[in-house]
């Protein structure tokens, strides 16, 4: 049984509530649970042993529901709600710059029910005199819908990929001989995929078999069709996910081909061409009949075509192979190279974990320290930190660090920069701290240079470590603030900041497109988390991907560093910056 995302069926929930009129009270415990769920690394061991009421936020009626979905898949109460309103209405839900109360209005004064109703409706300047819209609230929401169509039928990449891993690790449990390798743009660590590609090697392998036993995955909502050595079936999420069936001989080949990029693949061909070849997803060929050396995996066939082997990540056509001919490849960075992380939220703001579970969680991924790092106190819808609530945390991570062997907390704040650009705490309370990540969470309607004199600003303040997600851009939901990541980079340094990668799949931010250039400028990155659970922490994986494709090596990533490392890094850039 494929279970949508729990938090995601809570937040329906919630906007429904809202949509219907309920007690706004209500719809607020919806939502708050969902964040509560998303956190939770012990749901089943929580509704199996009836603690789930026990959890802060979910109550009686709350923890019925869930337990409820979680057994039999089906919440009465979230399907009751749904036969209130016509199913198209929840499109709506997506449209950025569009909440529940502004959908109940259009929906009750205007009977739109849809995203084509909506979109009529603004270019037939409707909404313009409705309550609490006006002209500036239409052009908003028309810009919604446009960039919805732009992203249609495009995912995260961080919500497929592992399913592309369970459907590559049941699938190599099943075919003879095991050849299954996730490709596409998921290979290649994309921010935002539009399917799953899996090349499937097998002896004499038969299409029927095989989609036989696709059809009986969980994953698996339906098999679409099978054709040409290929299969298509639509995932329970909605994404559509293509099988090619090839014999062993063929499949470092067509791994090779079906990971694309196009253009890389096609820039391939092309250099096969020179040498007499033709190459495509079969193999090499020569009039018609199979050429070239014996091949056993890719590195044989970007060797056959005199080329150092291009890790997937790099394979966009943008200088890899020019690189790979002349030996100019960098030793990318690896998971495994990640001795510590930034950027950590805890029960004190708006985390789910304390202490000692994120630090467990930490060990687990071979992490030796953590840097907390809560909301400031202009965040006070994340319940961010006043002056004493900053010592009493400054207090516990002293104790923690005290009695625990091998793992270190450092002390951080996400500090909120400000419209102005200034930080939400005095100059002596910044100084306390090992690290301030300085982030823009408000007016992103800010002209360019507005934003970006902004941002310097923030830099500019003598206690600024990092600058957190620095276009501040949620995938598939919203465009990052308008700056020139040029300058950004120039300025950062300038001031001695370092700029963070942010790992959450919402954002990865900063685009892996600029790294390159941060690289050659000799910006330090950070490859934070941005997590507000424990197992969050894991979402680094993300990150390391995003970094990897920005060209990164170990050396151009801070949190390569071991703790003491990192110590001596935070205390260069004040010295650099003067303290």
């Amino acid at each position: 049984m494929q279970l949508r995302s729990l938090p995601a069926i809570l937040e329906e929930i919630a906007a429904l509530l809202e949509i219907e009129g309920e007690n706004p009270f209500r719809a607020k415990a919806y939502h708050n649970a969902a964040k509560v769920v998303a956190g939770l690394d012990d749901l089943d061991s929580l509704i199996k042993e009836g603690r789930l009421k026990t959890v802060r936020g979910i109550g009686e009626t709350l923890s019925a529901n869930i337990t409820e979905y979680r057994e039999t898949g089906k919440m009465a109460f979230h399907e009751e709600l749904l036969r209130k309103f016509p199913a198209t209405l929840l499109e709506l839900l997506q449209v950025p710059n569009l909440g529940p109360k502004k959908i109940k209005l259009l929906f009750e004064k205007l009977d739109v029910t849809s995203l084509v109703e909506l979109e009529y409706a603004c270019k037939e300047n409707r909404l313009v005199s409705l309550f609490r819209f006006g002209e500036r609230t239409q052009d908003s929401i028309m810009k919604g819908v446009e960039f919805l169509r732009r992203h249609k039928g495009e995912f995260l990449f961080g919500d497929v990929y592992p399913l592309a891993v369970r459907l590559r690790e049941r699938l190599g449990s099943v075919v003879p001989g095991g050849l299954v390798e996730v490709c596409g743009s998921i290979r290649r660590k994309s921010e935002v995929v539009r399917n799953v590609d899996i090349v499937v090697g097998a002896a004499g392998a038969d299409n029927a078999a095989v989609a036989t036993h696709l059809a009986a995955f969980p994953e698996v909502e339906d098999v679409l069709a099978g054709y040409g050595g290929r299969i298509a079936c639509r995932l329970a999420t909605g994404v559509e996910a293509r099988l090619t069936v090839v014999e062993p001989q063929s499949f470092p080949f067509a791994v090779l081909y079906f990971t694309g990029s196009a253009a890389h693949v096609s820039r391939l061909c092309e250099l096969a061409e020179t040498k007499g070849l033709i190459l495509n997803e079969r193999g090499f060929f020569q009039s018609g009949r199979p050429a070239g050396p014996p091949v056993a995996g890719e590195a044989d066939i970007y060797a056959c075509l005199g080329l150092a082997y291009v890790p997937p990540e790099l394979r966009e056509d943008r200088g890899e192979l020019a690189a790979a001919a002349s030996g100019g490849l960098p030793c990318l960075v690896e998971q495994a190279d990640i001795k510590g992380t930034l950027h950590v939220h805890t029960i004190m703001s708006d985390g789910t974990a304390g202490l000692r579970a994120i630090c467990d969680a930490a060990r687990s991924l071979d992490l030796s320290y953590v840097g907390i790092c809560d909301h400031s106190k202009s965040a006070y819808y994340a319940g961010g930190l006043k002056a004493d609530d900053v010592v009493r945390q400054w207090e516990a991570i002293d104790e923690f660090n005290a009695a625990t062997e091998g793992f270190t907390f450092f002390k951080g704040i996400e500090s909120d920069i400000l419209a102005d650009g200034c930080l939400d705490y005095a100059d002596a309370m910044l100084a306390g701290f090992d690290f301030v990540v300085a982030s823009v969470h408000s007016g992103f309607s800010m002209g360019q240079a507005e934003m970006e004199a902004r941002i310097v600003k923030a830099m500019e303040n003598p206690y600024t470590t990092v600058l957190g997600h620095p276009t501040g851009r949620l995938l598939l939901a919203r465009d990052g603030y308008r700056v020139d990541m040029s300058r950004i980079i120039d300025e950062a340094v300038r001031l001695h900041v370092m700029i963070e990668l942010n790992a959450s799949p919402y954002r990865l931010d900063i685009d892996w497109r600029r790294l390159p250039e941060a690289r050659k400028k000799g910006v330090m990155v950070a490859i934070n988390p941005d997590s507000h659970s424990a197992s969050g922490l894991a979402e680094i994986f993300y990150g390391v991907g995003i970094a990897r494709k920005g060209w990164l090596t170990a050396k151009d990533v801070a949190n390569t560093r071991d703790a003491q490392g990192m110590r001596d890094l935070f205390a260069e850039v004040r010295h650099a910056k003067g303290h």
